[in-house]
């Protein structure tokens, strides 16, 4: 049965979708996304420590191979995918038009970019001596400025959350002009690279835009993400000219509509009941790693590179990953262990930088950990111990207001 929203007659430029969004929130999704969290952060903290498993860290570019830390970046974006057509249906159900989905999107991009950039220029090619300030100071303003532009907060005073966001807006501006990089100081903020925010910003674009053009329909969804794989095979020899660099973006893009087609066969009302969808999720898993082994002679697996390889067995992992924690979590109702993650799960973005402000603080007061716990079983638990404290310190930040949201 459409929604409402599907129903209006406002124009054939009116955005229609098949489905609704599903009655209830799936618990297993914000589980999915707590524990990736949750790793990721485990797996970031490991980067100083020695003495680590070679499975718990980055496959080195020229491997053909993945370990637990090259799943976390496609799962956020396999995550990023299965919240889309969630979203987007809500949005037409309480009366937004094609054009207010395109600018809710282009937004949020812009946003993922901003951050990135930043983040990016924070980790290396500044030129302090010629900013006049340390890169830590720096960072921790452009935080502090990134939360009151995207607060996510209402206020009972009329206009109160928009001078935040003007005020932090101009605050980041400041801080680019402030910027300088390279070893005489010339070089002033800009995309060295995107950072993992910015690359999860243009797969959610590109990912975005397919599934408007779709209208949510499997067989259309699962064109675009073959077109985008098509897209980097054809890229490999030379074919689109300058796009081919947009390459990487388009598995990236390839592997949230992974996300989508999960949501769209696993979720959506109206679908068969629960066997047969997981027999679908099934299939799409056999699909994504016969896919994977079929294109990984010609292009091995690497989540440096960004290969098809690698983002189809990472997609068949969500798949099962997801299927797993939906038949605990929302089938089986086994939801206690879930509480803690819940709160990082709904704030992602706060709980992705928050290890980023501890650390810019840390570096300005010199504050650094014992050597023991820079090594081995200790650096490896001391680093768990963190991750846990960061998902535990999201509900006290959310309790004083503090939240990041685009």
């Amino acid at each position: 049965m459409p929604s409402a929203a599907t129903q209006r007659q406002s124009g054939p430029q009116e955005i229609t979708f098949p489905v609704q969004a599903p009655p209830q929130r799936v618990l297993a999704l914000d589980a999915f996304r707590g524990v990736t969290i949750l790793l990721m952060i485990f797996v970031n903290a490991l980067a100083g420590v020695r003495g680590v498993p070679a499975w718990l860290e980055h496959a080195p570019l020229g491997m053909d191979g993945m370990t637990v830390a090259d799943v976390v970046f496609p799962a956020f974006l396999f995550i990023v995918g299965m919240s889309i057509p969630i979203a987007t249906a809500r949005r037409l159900a309480v009366g937004d038009t094609s054009w207010q989905l395109a600018q809710h999107i282009v937004g949020r991009t812009a946003g993922l970019l901003v951050l990135g950039v930043f983040m990016v220029n924070a980790e290396s090619g500044f030129n302090e001596a010629v900013m006049g300030m340390s890169i830590h100071v720096w960072s921790l303003l452009f935080y502090g400025s990134a939360l009151l532009v995207w607060h996510g907060q209402t206020f009972r005073r009329p206009g109160t959350g928009v001078a935040l966001r003007v005020s932090g807006a101009i605050a980041l501006l400041v801080l680019a002009m402030l910027y300088r990089g390279g070893t005489d100081g010339a070089q002033r903020l800009a995309p060295q690279w995107w950072g993992i925010l910015g690359l999860i910003g243009w797969a959610y674009l590109i990912a975005s835009t397919l599934h408007l053009l779709s209208r949510d329909r499997t067989m259309a969804l699962a064109g675009a993400a073959a077109g985008c794989i098509g897209f980097y095979c054809a890229a490999q020899t030379g074919a689109f000219g300058l796009l081919a660099g947009q390459s990487g973006n388009a598995i990236h893009a390839a592997i949230v509509l992974c996300g989508v087609l999960m949501t769209r066969i696993f979720l959506a009302p109206g679908l068969p009941d629960i066997p047969q969808r997981y027999r679908h999720a099934l299939l799409f898993a056999a699909v994504l790693l016969a896919s994977g082994y079929v294109l990984r002679p010609y292009f091995p697996i690497s989540k440096i590179a960004a290969t098809p390889s690698w983002a189809l067995y990472s997609a068949a992992i969500c798949v099962a990953s997801f299927g797993v924690l939906y038949w605990l979590v929302d089938l089986r109702r086994i939801q206690r262990w879930t509480t803690l993650l819940r709160p990082a799960a709904a704030n992602p973005l706060l709980t992705y930088i928050v290890p980023y402000i501890v650390y810019a603080l840390a570096q300005y007061c010199r504050l650094t950990l014992p050597d023991t716990l820079n090594a081995g079983v200790p650096g490896m638990l001391a680093a768990l111990a963190y991750a846990c404290a960061v998902v535990a310190a999201i509900p006290i930040l959310n309790h004083m207001r503090i939240t990041l949201r685009l």
